[in-house]
């Protein structure tokens, strides 16, 4: 009786270790096969540490689902057709607001503030989610109304990974002023947006409710286009500017988390 359970519990090691190595072995392939080329049987041996005949064997099943595609002139390898449509089944069945809950509740509990996820519909923001301690002030956002982009932080994070058109159109529109610290120069919102890439995170201090301060990280989709973006909200009387820095990278980091959720290779 051991004995035979021993013997399966090999087995569904050894099958699972095969798995494992099949499945390192396509994202190598997606990783590092180029664009109308692909990867030679060697090539795959030695920079898995697999023998030959293991990648052989490994790839066989892969080819036959269409995963992989094996070149007939050289034998290179390559994505098949079947990668596409498992890609194409799981964006169309990818919903942002319930890829993001667990990361905005987890957020939430983290730093006790409200935490907001908005998408991008140019030129505005709306907000799709919101995830708020119920002691806590609540905020006036309300889930499906619009903001612009120039004077919330979760309009910033998002425009400043959009290309020099976009951002002059937004600036060509008018930058109209919320309050007397919203930015309303084309110039100086440029700047922002610079800085805003280079530390990964924007900041909406008091520019669209004069008590209110804001942090937030640009969501990226499957192409690394910038299409949404998380938020962490409060007063200023609580989240001060010191606490910004502190804010500014959990926002980051969570927001990358979903964005390689949606896709993203960033």
């Amino acid at each position: 009786m051991w004995r035979v359970t021993y013997k399966q519990d090999v087995s569904g090691r050894n099958q699972s270790a095969s798995l494992r190595r099949g499945l390192a072995l396509l994202e190598y392939i997606r990783d590092h096969a180029g664009a109308g080329q692909g990867l030679s049987l060697t090539r795959l041996a030695d920079a898995t540490g697999l023998s030959k005949s293991a990648v052989l064997r490994l790839t066989t099943p892969l080819v036959e689902l269409n995963l992989l595609a094996r070149d007939r002139k050289n034998g290179a390898y390559r994505l098949g057709h079947g990668a596409l449509h498992l890609g194409q089944a799981y964006l169309a069945t990818f919903d942002l607001r319930t890829v993001a809950a667990e990361e905005s509740y987890r957020l939430m509990c983290e730093v006790r503030e409200t935490v907001h996820l908005v998408v991008y519909e140019a030129p505005h923001v709306v907000y799709i989610d919101k995830v708020e301690q119920e002691p806590m002030v609540r905020m006036g956002s309300r889930i499906g109304s619009r903001a612009p982009v120039h004077c919330t932080a979760v309009g910033k994070a998002i425009l400043a990974w959009q290309g020099d058109e976009v951002i002059g159109d937004v600036v060509a529109a008018g930058l109209p002023g919320r309050t007397e610290w919203t930015i309303t120069d084309g110039d100086r919102l440029r700047l922002e947006l610079a800085r805003i890439r280079q530390r990964g995170y924007s900041v909406d201090d008091r520019e669209n409710e004069p008590e209110v301060r804001c942090v937030a990280a640009p969501i990226f989709d499957h192409t690394d286009a910038a299409t949404a973006a998380l938020s962490i909200s409060g007063l200023t009387s609580r989240i001060t500017a010191a606490r910004v820095r502190e804010l500014g990278p959990l926002v980051a980091n969570a927001a990358l988390r979903i964005s390689r959720e949606h896709g993203s290779t960033r």
